[in-house]
């Protein structure tokens, strides 16, 4: 039986990947995209089973405009794919207030309400999977990341959360963490600051040559991790983090050591800040 996805910023990258690879395989899939020039001619090669919409996730009438057309034309909603973001690089007091707020909007607002959006309707169905895609950078971050990062970050924490909230009704929740591939993340769309202080540069250039010194050089294959992301939501019992690529396992397994490390050395320091005589229990019970 095909499966019906919703897939925001379809235009390109990862979403645009998965799309591609969901209505191969004979599933339905609702495109969304900011401008629906972008995603029509794909859509017309599956008439039948897509659907474009136009979609900022940032706007209110959007989304709710988008999820009702899809509801009406397929009538039911089994996957959500949260795919839509931004790339932002440089240190976090080059940029201003706005471009701060603006990066929350589409990569942590905008995957929120879109999620608050669906599960109406994943709720009467008694059934559904979320998609949010974040980044290795959702659990490590590096200089020159901080804005980018803290936006992940956040993805990172409802979602976590709200896998608990939904597993009793019948939703699951996945978070996809890659780490560097052939996307459009270092390309035009990328947010640069508004300003540049050099005391920062001996931090940033490094990353900044990294970055766009290897644009079109990435290890990762977005089709593969397409392919991957379907092998989730067809999982019996699919997990509540998919990282993707050897280049992000590096990463956090560098991390994690760091942190276990941190964590032994002040424990005890921790540990001696409750009052005298009480029963100490884990946060969560």
């Amino acid at each position: 039986m095909s499966k019906v996805y919703f897939i925001t910023g379809t235009s390109s990258g990862f979403g645009r990947a998965l799309a591609e690879a969901v209505l191969m395989q004979g599933n339905k899939a609702v495109l969304g995209a900011r401008k629906i020039a972008d995603i029509e001619e794909l859509a017309a090669q599956y008439k039948d089973n897509a659907l474009a919409v136009k979609l900022d996730v940032t706007n209110d009438g959007d989304r709710r405009q988008a999820i009702s057309s899809a509801i009406e034309k397929f009538e039911r909603v089994d996957i959500l794919a949260n795919i839509a973001g931004q790339g932002s690089l440089g240190a976090l007091e080059e940029f201003s207030s706005e471009q701060i707020r603006k990066q929350f909007e589409v990569n942590f607002f905008g995957v929120l309400e879109m999620t608050r959006e669906i599960l109406p309707v994943m709720r009467q169905q008694k059934s559904g999977h979320i998609l949010n895609l974040t980044s290795i950078g959702g659990l490590a971050s590096v200089g020159g990341f901080a804005l980018y990062c803290a936006t992940k970050f956040a993805v990172e924490g409802f979602s976590e959360a709200l896998r608990d909230e939904v597993k009793p009704l019948g939703i699951k929740v996945t978070i996809v963490e890659p780490g560097a591939f052939r996307t459009e993340f270092a390309g035009g769309s990328n947010m640069r600051p508004e300003n540049t202080i050099e005391d920062y540069k001996p931090v940033i250039e490094p990353i900044q040559q990294y970055l766009y010194g290897n644009e079109g050089k990435q290890p990762g294959d977005p089709r593969k991790a397409a392919l991957a992301m379907i092998k989730v939501v067809e999982a019996p019992e699919p997990p509540l983090r998919l990282m993707l690529g050897a280049d992000a396992f590096g990463l956090w397994e560098k991390k994690r050591a760091t942190m276990d490390k941190e964590f032994t050395t002040w424990r005890q320091v921790g540990e001696e800040t409750a009052f005298d005589g009480v029963d100490v229990i884990p946060v969560g019970g």
